[in-house]
This record gives C-alpha cells, sequence and structure tokens, in this order.
C-alpha cells in the first residue's frame, strides 16, 4: 500500500491567481473546475471550485476558493508548505520566483540541516519553505 499527501490550499478569490503562479514557478499543468463549470451555486461563478497544478517533477498543489457563505481565517503560521530539492541550483531557481513580490522570511542560505534552506512568504501569503535534502548527521 501507498500514500501520498498533497497540500490543498484554500483562497478567499485568490485560487486561479495563486495556481497560475505555482505553475509559473515550478512548471506542470494547471487544472481548475470553476463553481459555474460544476453548476454549484454555492460559490462565485468564475472562482474555483477545485484546481490543482501537478508537475512532473513531483510537485502537486491543489486550492480552492473557499465560498462566500463559509468562514475562511489562515491564522498566523497555521502551516508552511515545504520544497525540498536535490541541488542547490534546482533550490534556488524556485526561491527566485517566489520571491517575486513576496516577503523573505529567511534569507536562502546554508543552515546546520541543509546546505541551502529559506522561508518566504509569496504575494498570495503563503509561507513556503525550501531546502536541499542532506544527510543527517547528529
Amino acid at each position: 500500500m501507498s500514500l501520498t499527501t498533497t497540500t490543498h490550499l484554500n483562497f478567499r478569490g485568490g485560487a486561479r491567481a495563486a495556481l497560475e503562479f505555482y505553475r509559473s514557478v515550478f512548471g506542470g499543468d494547471l487544472a481548475v473546475v470553476t463553481y459555474q463549470d460544476a453548476r454549484n451555486v454555492h460559490g462565485e461563478a468564475d472562482q474555483v471550485m477545485w484546481g490543482q497544478v501537478l508537475a512532473g517533477n513531483g510537485f502537486h498543489v491543489m486550492a480552492y476558493d473557499v465560498p462566500p457563505d463559509l468562514a475562511h481565517d489562515r491564522g498566523e503560521n497555521s502551516f508552511f508548505v515545504s520544497v525540498r530539492g536535490e541541488t542547490v541550483e534546482e533550490v534556488t531557481g524556485h526561491w527566485e520566483k517566489l520571491t517575486d513580490g513576496g516577503d523573505v522570511v529567511v534569507p536562502l542560505g546554508p543552515a546546520g540541516w541543509a546546505p541551502p534552506y529559506g522561508m518566504v512568504k509569496d504575494r498570495f501569503g503563503i509561507v513556503w519553505v525550501l531546502d536541499v535534502v542532506s544527510e543527517y548527521n547528529a
């Protein structure tokens, strides 16, 4: 048996823009179903009822726009999206794109547990942690 997990991000009207941005950062295919497409009257017709970016490099994120009749409060530091790469170059490329319009929380650089490690809050308010897999030496 095998399980996988996928980060599912919830927005209030910004899901499509966020998914398009993440596709520009990580590549892959974008799929979006709007509330209108699904004939679901609970949301705004052109907003995302279900969407995802799925890339051949292993990146996968899902998102939707929370309907106006449901509460939505993301809170502070309620989650991070962690992206681990195999090389510094790979992670640096994604870092440079994610920081465009975002705020660096921890600059990308060497850390005791990873050759590069960094944390950025992107232009959509999502906090990303990027690093390179390294061997643990206690």
